[in-house]
């Protein structure tokens, strides 16, 4: 694998010396780029914001150091990382005519973009797993989900989207690429880049689809399975609050996996054709650029120990200023 491996970027490297392309974005809507840059840059100065002080929040409070927020504390910086593979190049080809992007570039913000959302795959499913253990094995939480096995899981996420992001970076580069191309969407994504490829991209969009059923079935049988237990040890708890402070505890959870893996399921598991390019741009806005911005507004709004701990932390500002 490793030669295999070798040979190909060594060949590709020969084969796209000349290689750029062109990303259409929403060139088609003249009247829009103004408007439209003005949307997403706010969306992405929400996404910064609201992802880097969740991070502040709960590195600053010990109160917050337990699982779940250190889980969310790694969710809220790979969504940091995805908006800011993503959002940057948006912005720039809404406002210049010349929205080229070279074949290393382009590559380099799938290959990245991909590991976000890849991680972002399975740290939700490890989420997920946290919050059965501390509905229905409270007694064994801290046991099991001792700091060394958190930071185990955190880190099989981040090795489970590098290792599969490079292998659909290895099928990509199987493929011949000439001169300059229009790619009919924001970003490099995968099937907009085979698109528009001069040799037969089966093997490719074949892996990435296989990998994408896959990847979507185990991790959301892990939050299907995970979810069915809460659900049923909820149920059996005689206190209605205590129901009540379960269910809301997780809802916060839910709403993020719903807005992460509705797209998903539509972009990489259902096929795509020429008359739906719109479609798939609105899809790959949604969990590229919005999705980042909401994750933080979705576990604060709902959560009373972030909103007491931002408080705090902006009040100790204010006198720390004052004084």
């Amino acid at each position: 694998m490793p030669h295999s491996a070798t040979s190909v970027f060594r060949i590709t490297q020969n084969q796209t010396a000349g290689v750029s392309f062109i990303l259409l974005g929403f060139s088609e809507y003249p009247d829009l780029q103004v408007p439209l840059f003005l949307v997403f840059l706010t969306i992405y100065t929400i996404t910064v914001l609201g992802n880097l002080g969740m991070i502040t929040i709960i590195r600053l409070n010990p109160k917050l150091h337990t699982p779940m927020y250190f889980f969310l504390s790694h969710l809220s910086l790979v969504d940091f990382c995805y908006s800011s593979v993503i959002t940057p190049k948006l912005l720039e080809n809404l406002l210049v005519e010349d929205r080229s992007i070279s074949f290393a570039g382009c590559i380099s913000q799938f290959f990245l973009a991909c590991v976000c959302a890849i991680t972002e795959t399975i740290m939700l499913a490890a989420m997920a797993y946290d919050r059965f253990v501390a509905v229905c094995n409270p007694l064994l939480y801290t046991v099991v989900m001792s700091p060394k096995i958190c930071s185990l899981l955190v880190a099989a996420s981040y090795f489970w989207g590098m290792r599969w992001s490079f292998v659909f970076i290895y099928f990509l580069l199987t493929l011949n690429f000439c001169g300059t191309k229009v790619i009919n969407n924001f970003v490099c994504e995968h099937s907009a880049i085979v698109a528009v490829s001069c040799s037969d991209p089966s093997v490719s969009q074949l892996s990435i689809v296989i990998f994408a059923i896959i990847n979507e079935i185990l991790s959301l049988l892990i939050i299907f399975t995970s979810y069915v237990f809460i659900f049923v040890t909820v149920m059996r708890m005689p206190s209605t609050a205590g129901r009540y402070k379960a269910f809301s505890t997780c809802a916060s959870h839910l709403t993020a996996i719903a807005i992460f893996h509705g797209p998903i399921l539509f972009l990489y598991c259902v096929p795509t054709t020429k008359s739906s390019w719109l479609l798939v741009k609105i899809a790959s806005i949604f969990y590229t650029v919005v999705v980042p911005m909401l994750n933080p507004l979705i576990y604060s709004l709902r959560n009373k120990d972030v909103k007491q701990a931002a408080r705090r932390l902006i009040t100790s500002q204010s006198i720390c200023h004052q004084s």
